[in-house]
């Protein structure tokens, strides 16, 4: 590793790791100091052990705010998007998420391809990856945005919205709480989850799309996530 590795990643001589506290797959508790614990902390200590200094979680409640705070952060664990690739250098993803939409038992929608209609109205979180996918790719359908999955869930049944977007183990607990809906089959998209440094960091973007390879070549991603016991989330291929 270079010294200007080095410098990119740990200025202050501390990993500053940005977490998105959202994302139920990729943290699903707490450390004994309180520190977020799952797969992407995981993935941000290897990192830092690697670089041989030490962690500090940066823990945001939504991604879009995450995105948006690169200059405060060293790391940012996120899914990859076009829009937030502008100021973040991404990795290639080292783990990804099923995208899928829910609708009512009774709805005539049964298929991926029949949601990007006129007149019909899709709940989805403000910001999340598969938003930011949904933005680019419907065209006729309208999209009704919530601040957290929670808040998409209240939306789609209270104002008897069409449809619910979100990704597919979220959904499954959603059509248990809503008895008679059910998922589309197969998925609109995946969401890549990657690392992300500033854009002007080229050394330490490159570092880390190696250190990403050989975490999923080395077992280390399917380690963590057998580990901390998640369904639902992959190694990326």
């Amino acid at each position: 590793m270079s010294a200007e590795v080095l410098a990119q990643l740990a200025p202050t001589g501390v990993l500053r790791a940005a977490i998105n506290m959202s994302n139920f797959l990729l943290v699903t508790g707490r450390g004994p100091a309180g520190e977020p614990d799952g797969v992407s902390p995981g993935m941000a200590r290897a990192i830092a052990d690697r670089l041989g200094v030490p962690v500090r979680y940066m823990p945001f409640p939504r991604p879009g705010e995450l995105a948006d705070a690169v200059a405060q952060w060293d790391i940012g664990l996120i899914g990859a998007e076009p829009q937030r690739a502008e100021k973040i250098a991404f990795t290639p993803a080292y783990a990804e998420i099923e995208a899928t939409y829910l609708v009512r038992g009774e709805s005539p929608i049964t298929a991926l391809d029949q949601v990007d209609k006129p007149g019909v109205r899709i709940a989805v979180t403000a910001r999340a990856a598969y938003d930011l996918w949904l933005a680019r790719n419907i065209h006729q359908a309208t999209l009704v945005r919530a601040e957290s999955l929670d808040g998409a869930f209240e939306i789609f049944q209270r104002d008897g919205l069409e449809v619910l977007a979100g990704l597919k183990p979220r959904l499954l607990a959603d059509a248990e709480a809503l008895p008679g809906s059910r998922l589309l089959p197969g998925n609109f998209t995946t969401v890549q989850q990657a690392i992300g440094t500033a854009r002007a960091n080229a050394a330490a973007a490159a570092w880390l799309a190696d250190f990403v390879a050989e975490a999923k070549a080395s077992g280390l991603v399917a380690g963590l996530i057998e580990r901390h016991r998640v369904r639902g989330l992959s190694v990326a291929r």
